[in-house]
């Protein structure tokens, strides 16, 4: 199998300078030789997402809202990666300014890309362990949100009930969970 190949890119939005997204047409060529015009394309920073663990086996995730999500939503730590900065340091530092705690053990559960056709970034996904509490939260998130420790039996229901309501949080969670069983 072959990959598409990018012609032509031209750019027809950028939203804060396009630090948070940029939106571009592009001109690809599929492997049998058809062109499409104005294929659309969205640039946003990449992401981690942090299921954490404390030293007492229970989960670290938060009650919030936002904006795409009705209701309110179970949600792990996560933000996006500053340029240039590696997606475990991202995590760590998410993980400290958004909860307090440290993690003695890291385990990458994978990268993934958020629209395998539209771009949209790329999410990097973590299970950290032994997570202790550190430090007051300095988080700069502009939800309201609960700090909630859950056990494991709390977190799987939790998941099997859709309270998980964005993508990324749940796969997170789901791959957490799966690695923890031995999957």
């Amino acid at each position: 199998m072959q990959n598409w190949r990018t012609q032509a890119r031209q750019t027809v939005l950028q939203a804060g300078n396009g630090r948070f997204l940029k939106v571009e047409y592009h001109t690809v060529e599929l492997p049998d030789g058809q062109v499409i015009e104005e294929w659309p394309w969205l640039i946003t920073p990449d992401f981690v997402n942090v299921v954490a663990e404390t030293a007492a086996g229970e989960y670290i995730c938060f009650r919030q809202t936002k904006y795409a999500v009705e209701g309110v939503s179970l949600a792990v730590t996560g933000g996006y990666l500053e340029p240039g900065e590696d997606p475990l340091t991202a995590a760590q530092r998410e993980l400290l300014e958004e909860t307090g705690y440290v993690a003695a053990e890291w385990i990458d559960l994978g990268k993934y890309a958020v629209d395998g056709n539209r771009g949209a970034g790329t999410a990097h996904l973590f299970l950290a362990r032994g997570a202790e509490w550190r430090q007051p939260i300095d988080a700069d998130d502009l939800e309201e949100q609960e700090l909630l420790l859950l056990t494991r039996a709390e977190m799987r229901a939790a998941l099997q009930r859709g309270e998980f309501k964005v993508l990324p949080w749940a796969t997170a969670v789901a791959l957490a969970l799966c690695r923890q069983d031995g999957g």
